[in-house]
C-alpha cells in the first residue's frame, strides 16, 4: 500500500525525468536598456495584445520607458480612449477556448510564472517564440520545440518565416520571413524584455535600493563595531 501511495505521488516527477531534456536558449538582458524595452512595447501591442490582455498593466506605466503620454496614445493604444486604462482585450474568454482550444492567458506576469516553472522567464520566453515549427497534425499548423502541442498559432510567422523540424529535432527555415534571422532574435528579444518588464516593472528600482541598503548596512556595521569596542574595552 506504501508503494503504491509512492508512485501515485511521484509518477509525474518521474515521467518529467524520464522525458527529454529540456534546452533553453540564454535571452539578452535588455533591462534598463529604454530603446529596447520601448520597441518591446510596440511589439507586444502589435502582435500579442490581440488576443491575449494584459490586465494588470495600465498603458501610463509605459511613461517609465521614457514614452510621453502623447507617444503613448498616439502609438500605442488602440482599443481605449483613456490612457489610464488596462491593457485589456476585448475577446470574450469563451469565444477564445472556442477559438483555440483554450482562453490565452494573461501576458501580465507571464515571465514570472515561467520563471518559477523552469527557473528563467527570459530564457523560457526567448527559445518559445523562437521555437515554432509547421506541424500539420496540428489545428493551428503549427508546434513549439518547448510547448509540444500547443493550442497557439505562430503570431509572429511572418516576421520569421515559417520553419520546419529536421532531423536530430534541429530546425531550419523552409521559407523566410520578412526579418533576417539575426533580426528575428533581437525583435524576440526585445519583446522578451518587455515581457520582463511587465511582469516587475519595479524591478530596477528594487534593485538599486538593495545596493543603499547593503551599503548602509556596512556603514552601519563599522559603528556598531566600534560601539561594541567601545563597552567590551575593559573586560577583554
Amino acid at each position: 500500500m506504501k508503494k503504491l501511495v509512492f508512485v501515485l505521488l511521484f509518477a509525474p516527477l518521474l515521467a518529467f525525468a524520464a522525458g527529454v531534456e529540456l534546452h533553453l536558449d540564454k535571452a539578452p538582458d535588455k533591462a534598463g536598456d529604454m530603446a529596447a524595452l520601448q520597441n518591446g512595447a510596440k511589439v507586444f501591442v502589435n502582435y500579442c495584445l490581440n488576443c491575449h490582455s494584459a490586465s494588470y498593466m495600465r498603458y501610463n506605466r509605459l511613461r517609465d520607458l521614457g514614452l510621453s503620454e502623447d507617444q503613448i496614445r498616439d502609438n500605442l493604444m488602440f482599443t481605449t480612449d483613456k490612457v489610464g486604462d488596462l491593457m485589456r482585450i476585448s475577446m470574450q474568454r469563451a469565444e477564445a477556448k472556442a477559438w483555440f482550444g483554450a482562453a490565452p492567458p494573461d501576458l501580465t506576469i507571464i515571465a514570472r510564472a515561467r520563471a518559477s516553472e523552469f527557473g528563467s522567464g527570459s530564457d523560457w520566453l526567448y527559445t518559445y517564440l523562437r521555437g515554432f515549427y509547421r506541424d500539420d497534425k496540428r489545428p493551428t499548423g503549427w508546434n513549439n520545440v518547448v510547448f509540444e502541442n500547443v493550442g497557439m498559432p505562430h503570431a509572429l510567422w511572418e516576421l520569421q518565416g515559417q520553419q520546419v523540424m529536421g532531423e536530430g529535432h534541429k530546425l531550419s527555415i523552409a521559407k523566410p520571413g520578412k526579418l533576417k534571422p539575426e533580426e528575428y532574435d533581437a525583435l524576440v528579444a526585445d519583446l522578451v524584455g518587455y515581457l520582463q518588464y511587465m511582469a516587475e516593472p519595479v524591478a530596477q528600482t528594487r534593485k538599486q535600493l538593495g545596493v543603499i541598503v547593503l551599503i548602509a548596512l556596512g556603514i552601519l556595521f563599522v559603528f556598531a563595531y566600534a560601539l561594541k569596542r567601545e563597552f567590551w574595552k575593559d573586560v577583554h
